[in-house]
């Protein structure tokens, strides 16, 4: 059932990959144009809009390799080696450097006076939802790093 629930979760990763990357080269350059058709009193912000745009998908696809990364570990039973923990501390880097994207956008954005409130609403919440996610990953890897030191421990001990 392990193996099944690892691929099936590699599916996904390398469909939302592939989205992604047709996102990035396609959608968001797109939008840019429409947002700047729409509103051309913004045109200075639509480089750094897609360059933040892309550097955001490019944090959230680093995470994914990360994932899928620790998933083969996990289907190999060596998920409590050392190698475990850089991808799990590349893993944290994405969510913080996510976070830090989401900071700067709201700042540009404010500062251009280029921000409708249902914008600044979801870049609130998404600058709550990756503090708490970089938390998050903070007490895994702290789990994981129990778990590692358990199973030394009874390694040793059988």
């Amino acid at each position: 059932m392990q193996q099944a629930a690892v691929v099936g979760a590699k599916v996904v990763i390398a469909i939302i990959l592939a989205v992604s990357l047709a996102g990035q080269v396609f959608v968001v350059p797109f939008m840019a144009d429409e947002m700047v058709r729409m509103y051309p009193e913004f045109e200075g912000l639509r480089i750094p809009g897609i360059v933040g745009c892309i550097a955001l998908v490019v944090c959230a696809q680093v995470a994914l390799l990360c994932v899928w990364r620790l998933l083969s570990m996990v289907a190999g039973a060596s998920i409590f080696s050392i190698t475990a923990f850089r991808w799990v501390k590349v893993l944290i880097g994405c969510c913080a450097a996510f976070t830090g994207l989401i900071a700067a956008a709201f700042i540009v954005l404010y500062a251009a006076n280029a921000m409708q409130g249902g914008v600044m609403v979801m870049l609130l919440a998404a600058f709550i939802g990756g503090i708490g996610a970089t938390l998050l990953l903070v007490v895994m890897k702290g789990l994981l790093r129990k778990a590692s030191q358990l199973e030394q421990d009874m390694a040793e001990v059988v």
